[in-house]
């Protein structure tokens, strides 16, 4: 495996698992609670975001064996944006779902951006002409 490829599928991995997990115990173990709070819908949204961006990483980690230069370069950034976008979207999704502090509101925009921004580097990476 090549290392550029490494740290996307790691991320693919431990997301994707993690994805399953969080969605399974929000449809199960938590279903009450959540109901009960009215909160069922932002761990659905956090749990969904979770998984659809753990398959971007996971075509990223693909991607990523083949490609070189600037084209390489804006795939790690979107890694990183889809990482910290995972963390900080749905995970103050799943914090505020659970009663979590108020400052956790504020935190879930950013991770959108982060997000977001993945798909910006997705976006000139496609407009790259030269792997120079």
């Amino acid at each position: 495996m090549t290392s550029p490829s490494r740290f996307p599928l790691l991320a693919a991995g431990v997301f994707g698992l993690t994805g399953v997990a969080l969605g399974a115990m929000g449809a199960h173990a938590l279903a009450a609670t959540l109901a009960e709070r009215g909160m069922s819908h932002a761990w659905e949204t956090g749990s969904r975001y979770h998984l659809f961006h753990a398959l971007a990483l996971f075509g990223a980690a693909i991607w990523l064996r083949g490609s070189a230069g600037r084209t390489r370069t804006h795939f790690r950034w979107a890694t990183r944006c889809w990482v910290a976008g995972i963390i900080l979207f749905s995970g103050s999704l799943y914090g505020l779902a659970l009663g979590g502090p108020r400052w956790l509101g504020p935190v879930t925009p950013l991770g959108g951006v982060a997000l977001m921004a993945g798909w910006v580097f997705v976006i000139a990476a496609a407009f790259r002409t030269e792997d120079a």
